[in-house]
């Protein structure tokens, strides 16, 4: 048997989110730039194309506005992902837009990064949209926020603004459960706290914005959360070699598996033991596992012939979560189409999908007041709500903010398959369910 570590990757996953005009594009091209990520051929482009507006340096937006409306318009209405790295670590960059039109896309963006970059512009300071972003970002469970205060070369540096500024931010962000806030001052139309220490903000000691990337923590340990193994397929080769051979493959959303662990199949209920850990290898073949984290991909082979099918749930036996037929959280509306109560509707929590009912429309977010206030129409595009849903079968379900990938699921229109909502589950209350 092989005995493997979890992954050793050092990964930072981060989603870019600003208001029109703040300097995003800027602030991500001269990140690019800086760290020595762009190709040749494309900073030849940019520098032919900046000539040709008239401009006496490169206008490094155009190295992330790719789309041809985003360069006419000189907006970003797209979510685009960059990648980058250093020496000490590697980035996925989501840009993500500006306009409240497209604020379902930072909530795409967003779902699987580890840190938020939100820009402010030091002119006009937290705006709506900037309260927007930090309302996604605290309800999609991002632990860490970085704020750069930009064009601060247009308010000659101040000092106080900037204190002013973070200050604000730093109070909304603690009302949605952020903690983890890191504000830079930067221009990044000329670099300055970027990638390189600025001497124009001899007041400002902490870190660059590329320092602080660099060093904030990335990853959990699986050690610390139970296990979840969402089961994509049930592998039953058609071989005489292979004929007794039955598998359960998936990627472990969090936690350890181990030959000989007890675990609970969701939502049957049968307890077994896993007899085995198989993992493909990059030829073809297949290797034999002592031990498994998330987010590996492997092949569970359980020690009872117990029945197990797409969409089920693979869980530590002593710590299994809620199976549920209420399933209460709060959503983003990523579609049109208005979110209302007694609509017919699909729900699909990680690789299981079930026939629900929108039960409530419990309210809705006003992102001015951060009050909580109702939503007797329902919720419409880019609203934040909370809602209840009855499910036609039971689901296993985790609290969105102990463990996202269990804790995330998706409201679906019944008829045509679009996504209507991207929702994060609630602490789960064990009286709406049968609590195992």
């Amino acid at each position: 048997m092989t005995t493997t570590a979890p992954p050793r990757h050092d990964l930072l996953r981060l989603a870019t989110a600003g208001s029109v005009d703040d300097g995003k594009s800027t602030l991500v091209g001269r990140l690019l730039y800086d760290t020595k990520s762009v190709l040749a051929d494309q900073l030849d482009a940019v520098e032919r194309v900046s000539r040709e507006r008239g401009l006496d340096a490169a206008d490094l937006a155009l190295l992330t506005d790719g789309l041809r409306a985003e360069r006419e318009q000189g907006i970003t209405i797209d979510v685009a992902y960059r990648y980058f790295s250093t020496a000490t670590r590697s980035y996925v960059l989501a840009d993500t837009p500006g306009h409240f039109e497209y604020t379902r896309n930072m909530v795409t963006g967003a779902s699987t990064a580890e840190l938020a970059l939100i820009l402010v512009d030091a002119r006009h300071g937290v705006v709506e949209q900037t309260r927007r972003h930090l309302a996604v970002t605290g309800l999609l469970g991002v632990r860490h926020v970085a704020v750069a205060v930009n064009k601060m070369d247009l308010v000659g540096w101040d000092r106080g603004r900037f204190d002013g500024i973070v200050d604000e931010f730093a109070a909304l962000a603690r009302r949605f459960g952020i903690e983890d806030v890191v504000a830079v001052p930067v221009s990044a139309l000329f670099g300055d706290n970027v990638v390189d220490r600025s001497a124009r903000t001899p007041w400002y000691a902490g870190p660059t914005l590329l320092e602080h990337l660099e060093e904030v923590p990335v990853g959990t340990d699986p050690g610390t959360q139970p296990l979840r193994f969402p089961v994509q397929a049930v592998i039953r080769p058609r071989t005489a070699a292979h004929a007794d051979y039955r598998g359960y493959a998936g990627r472990l959303a969090s936690g350890v598996v181990r030959p000989g662990d007890e675990v609970l199949v969701l939502p049957s209920g049968h307890v077994t033991r896993v007899a085995g850990i198989d993992r493909a290898r990059g030829d073809g073949s297949v290797e034999e596992l002592d031990v498994a984290f998330a987010p590996q991909s492997v092949t569970l082979r359980l020690a009872d012939d117990v029945d197990v099918a797409r969409g089920d749930v693979v869980v530590a036996a002593d710590a299994p979560g809620l199976l549920t037929r209420s399933l209460s959280g709060t959503v983003a509306v990523l579609s049109e189409r208005v979110l209302r109560r007694r609509d017919r509707v699909l729900v699909r929590l990680g690789t299981r999908t079930v026939r629900a009912l929108v039960e409530d429309v419990v309210d809705e977010l006003d992102i001015t007041t951060m009050e909580h206030r109702a939503a007797p129409d329902g919720l419409a595009l880019n609203a934040i709500g909370r809602v209840r849903l009855r499910l036609a079968e039971d689901v296993a379900v985790d609290d969105y903010r102990v463990l996202r990938r269990t804790g995330a699921f998706l409201v679906v229109d019944e008829a045509d398959g679009a996504t209507l909502a991207a929702g994060m589950a609630d602490a789960p209350d064990r009286s709406a369910g049968e609590g195992i």
